[in-house]
């Protein structure tokens, strides 16, 4: 859905050439700390059922409800969040709700910096930073994406065909 978002606020011309989201492993990561917490809370409500005087079930029903609601709500949101690459910017949408539009030109960029720590590489996942011209704007960096070193070589080569599309670059 993100996506028809971005395509509806796209100038004359423009196009998506490359999309990306967050990898996989973090939304997991996320759902993984929360089954854990409702695990921990259930075995506490068990444990001391007999302080809740009959009520321990509905605690229990919350307990669960809380960190389900949690886990549909992060997938969702990793599914809405989304950084793409047109033919004129790099654009980053986030939220489920509530939408934020980031850009920054690519006529703008100046240099790409791509860091993967070493699980990263092995699991497919880094941090891209985009320098602009005009630094206090636009997207900065591109956190946990999925595929950096392919969304980094995309980013070149669109900016390299802008520059020899308006005549001006190296």
């Amino acid at each position: 859905m993100s996506i028809e978002y971005l395509s509806q606020q796209l100038g004359a011309n423009e196009k998506i050439l490359y999309t990306e989201r967050h990898h996989w492993i973090f939304p997991i990561a996320e759902m993984i700390k929360w089954i854990v917490a409702a695990g921990i809370i259930i075995v506490v409500l068990v444990l001391f059922k007999t302080w809740f005087h009959g009520s321990w079930t509905n605690w229990l029903f919350v307990a669960l409800l809380v960190p389900v609601f949690r886990i549909v709500w992060g997938f969702i949101s990793w599914r809405m969040n989304v950084y793409a690459l047109t033919n004129r910017r790099v654009v980053e949408v986030t939220g489920v709700i509530n939408k934020t539009v980031s850009d920054s030109s690519l006529e703008k960029l100046t240099d790409v910096v791509l860091r993967q720590s070493i699980l990263g590489r092995m699991l497919g996942f880094g941090d891209i930073e985009v320098l602009t011209a005009a630094a206090s704007a636009g997207i900065n960096n591109l956190k946990q994406i999925r595929k950096p070193m392919e969304f980094k070589q995309a980013m070149v080569n669109a900016k390299e065909e802008l520059e020899r599309e308006f005549g001006h670059g190296g």
